[in-house]
């Protein structure tokens, strides 16, 4: 099944078996997980309730979402904007320059279009109607963030990838060009040719793999985005790790931190954050505006489908946290946030009223030549 992609051999297995993090077998993470972390004595979840979600599991109807194709026919007066399009897939404009992180437009993450968890709905735009990219960050190759379709589709624009060690080989496999793949170790980095961005991997808190027999046969990374005047969080999929202050001490501050906060159990403590840990994630890392990801798009938990919301809104404003919330497809730029967000999520499966047409379509600049319909 070409979904589940491909090993790395040769010198690309080489340079992997080179890695600290290579233990002889697979990946590891090397940080102590911290005591009372991880529930390993209370229930886990079955992969039969996840698979099988009852109650409050999915939103009871289409969730509020915003087009932001206009937006971005304009750049961000603060140099930073974010559009959260689901899941952990945001594009980040950064100083005249567009990055999109793990992006996933398929229907399901699974290695079958038949089975697996389905998205609650449809993308809030469609993939041939973004912008140019001058890269795609994929953080790890499980299906909710390196997902095959998506990536087949990409490998028709230009822009680079930048990955962790190993998920290249999934990326060749799948029709993308080894002079377009970067794969990164933990501290290393990457500037985008006839840039000054940078892109650096760093560590995270997980796993790897898309089959039975490929556990840890790839690396999993954070990644720090960082231009002359921003710097830019992205945790990928991580449990909480001390490894977040040593990330703050190279790179921070930060303008922008983008935390995973679903997905999350108490048996889960050392590979997803859920939102109370994210918020200490945050603290560690020195602050910045936090925008939620990694929720709202699958049902791949036990939890309500909007737990991790709900409970974000209800802790960050005692520790000071300025938390953006965006509706799907909403571009938000940090510098100019709101400083309270509505809980649009409550609105799911409500009515609303269709926004008036414009007189007529926007004007594109030259700059960005990407279609509008």
């Amino acid at each position: 099944m070409k979904s589940m992609g491909q090993r790395a051999s040769g010198a690309r297995l080489e340079r992997m078996q080179a890695s600290p993090r290579w233990d002889g077998q697979g990946f590891r993470n090397l940080h102590p997980i911290p005591p009372g972390l991880r529930d390993a004595t209370g229930p886990r979840a079955s992969m039969l309730e996840i698979l099988c979600p009852d109650g409050r599991r999915r939103p009871p109807g289409p969730l509020p979402t915003v087009n932001p194709r206009e937006t971005w026919t304009h750049a961000p007066a603060s140099g930073l904007r974010a559009s959260w399009l689901g899941h952990s897939s945001v594009l980040i404009e950064i100083d005249g320059l567009r990055l999109l992180t793990d992006p996933v437009w398929g229907p399901r993450v699974s290695p079958s279009t038949l089975a697996g968890p389905k998205r609650y709905q449809p993308p809030p735009v469609p993939l041939r109607s973004l912008p140019p990219l001058d890269a795609v960050l994929i953080s790890h190759d499980h299906y909710d963030h390196l997902d095959y379709p998506t990536v087949r589709a990409l490998a028709k624009r230009p822009q680079p990838f930048i990955t962790s060690l190993g998920v290249g080989a999934h990326l060749q496999a799948w029709g993308i060009p080894p002079e377009r793949i970067i794969e990164l170790d933990w501290w290393e980095s990457h500037t985008l040719a006839g840039t000054d961005l940078r892109v650096h991997a760093a560590p995270s808190q997980h796993f790897s793999g898309r089959g039975l027999k490929d556990r840890n046969a790839t690396l999993w990374s954070s990644f720090v985005i960082e231009s002359p005047r921003h710097r830019v969080f992205f945790s990928g999929d991580t449990g909480l790790s001390r490894e977040y202050l040593a990330i703050r001490e190279r790179f921070g501050p930060f303008d922008l931190v983008m935390l995973e906060v679903g997905a999350y159990h108490p048996s889960w403590g050392d590979i997803h954050l859920g939102p109370v840990n994210a918020l200490q994630a945050w603290e560690w890392l020195g602050g910045g505006a936090l925008l939620p990801v990694h929720w709202g798009t699958f049902n791949l938990a036990t939890h309500d489908w909007d737990e991790p919301a709900e409970t974000l809104l209800q802790l960050a404003p005692a520790r000071g946290v300025p938390l953006l919330m965006p509706r799907l497809g909403e571009a938000l730029e940090p510098a100019r946030a709101t400083p309270e967000p509505a809980p649009w999520w409550r609105l799911a499966g409500q009515p609303t009223t269709p926004a008036a047409a414009p007189a007529e379509a926007p004007r594109v600049p030259r700059w960005m030549p990407w279609p509008l319909d």
